[in-house]
């Protein structure tokens, strides 16, 4: 079997990290929401990188409250996800055109999404201008048990995504690594 060359403009495809997630913020009194895949996990404190920059909406309400919510939609609100992504929150009231429950945080003023899975409350310790990289500090957690649908998706960067499936268990061969607690 042979490697064909792949254009390099199309490399990113290959690593695109997921799962989609839905960035809040709230700037002024109003809340905005944001669709993000481009972001990775630095460390376990938990410490998230995200990339943006002026050219999206709230990038504003990041670089002056330097505070953010990141949340995680399940496979039920991919269109919702995606379609919030192909809006401006300059023009729109994302929570009411989309139909989510904002929830108050506890150490942020950005809100939570009562309809994810998953929340956690960030603040902004770092931008990284000519990556257009914001670096985040998890300030406080927050999980919905009782949702039945679990399942996550991935950006493939080309407007499809990839559905959380399988789930592979080789903790036994990594025991010793993992931070306690894990």
């Amino acid at each position: 079997m042979a490697m064909t060359e792949l254009p390099l403009e199309k490399a990113f495809l290959l690593f695109e990290p997921g799962p989609v997630l839905l960035v809040t913020t709230n700037e002024n009194g109003r809340n905005n929401i944001m669709t993000i895949s481009w972001h990775m996990v630095m460390d376990f404190t938990p410490k998230i990188a995200l990339t943006t920059g002026p050219w999206n909406y709230s990038f504003q309400a990041l670089t002056h409250t330097k505070e953010c919510v990141l949340a995680v939609p399940a496979v039920d609100l991919a269109e919702t996800t995606v379609r919030i992504g192909d809006c401006t929150g300059e023009t729109a009231d994302k929570f009411s055109e989309f139909g989510l429950t904002p929830l108050p945080g506890s150490k942020v003023k950005a809100p939570l999404i009562a309809e994810c899975l998953a929340c956690m409350e960030c603040r902004v310790t770092d931008y990284l201008e000519p990556q257009g990289i914001f670096v985040l500090d998890g300030v406080k957690a927050w999980a919905e048990s009782q949702r039945k649908e679990r399942r996550t998706f991935h950006a493939n960067g080309d407007g499809t995504f990839v559905v959380d499936g399988e789930t592979l268990n080789f903790r036994r061969f990594m025991e010793d690594k993992l931070p306690p607690g894990v």
